[in-house]
């Protein structure tokens, strides 16, 4: 089992990284606004069940690799920090845009939406790097089995992701409007996100591999 602080860390991650508009956000808000904030909901039972998948392949493949390379936690590691300072970037860089401001969308059927936000965290490269490159700087070889401190970190992640889109679906409408009339509200929210980011890449650059 991971350390208290280990736990601690990776959550932040994970809700610095469902915060940041990719994918999967501007999806479930889209089908939202568009149908409904039950449509959003069954969109995001199928982005669930697209974390299920990453997190069982990542736990195993981690297991894999770190045993395996005796350098893969670094390469990993860079990697890691390397990504979220581009979504860094991409928080703050001029122009950029929220992801409130979304098209109208068909009016599609349960199983269609379901399909859909499966498909979409799939080709998502934000979870996959978050599986591939950050989840295993917080795995300790010292604390026990690499495989059950993956599915651990794999439900942390799954827990947070889950229960701020939830949120995020079911209020998308109503934040779409506040934003409309408060534009620098979305401003502060980039930077915010932004520095935060940025922050935890430079800590998981600079940081040691733990043994």
């Amino acid at each position: 089992m991971p350390h208290t602080s280990a736990l601690l860390g990776f959550a932040l991650v994970c809700l610095g990284l469902v915060l940041t508009p990719g994918p999967n956000m501007i999806y479930l808000i889209s089908r939202s606004i568009t149908q409904g904030p039950a449509a959003g909901i069954v969109s995001l039972g199928g982005v669930a069940l697209g974390f299920v998948f990453y997190m069982l392949c990542a736990a195993f493949g981690i297991t894999a690799l770190l045993l395996a390379v005796p350098f893969a936690y670094d390469a990993l590691r860079f990697a890691g920090a390397g990504y979220m300072l581009w979504l860094a970037w991409q928080a703050v860089k001029p122009g950029g845009r929220s992801p409130f401001q979304v098209k109208q969308l068909a009016i599609d059927s349960p199983r269609k939406l379901f399909t859909m936000g499966f498909v979409t965290n799939l080709l998502n490269p934000k979870i996959a790097m978050l599986y591939l490159a950050l989840l295993p700087q917080f795995i300790e070889p010292s604390a026990g089995s690499v495989l059950a401190q993956s599915l651990v970190l794999g439900a942390i992640q799954i827990a947070i992701s889950v229960s701020v889109n939830a949120i995020i679906a079911l209020a998308a409408g109503s934040i779409a409007l506040f934003l409309a009339s408060r534009p620098s509200w979305m401003l502060v929210q980039r930077w915010l996100m932004g520095t935060v980011l940025a922050g935890l890449a430079v800590r998981m650059a600079v940081e040691a591999k733990k043994v």
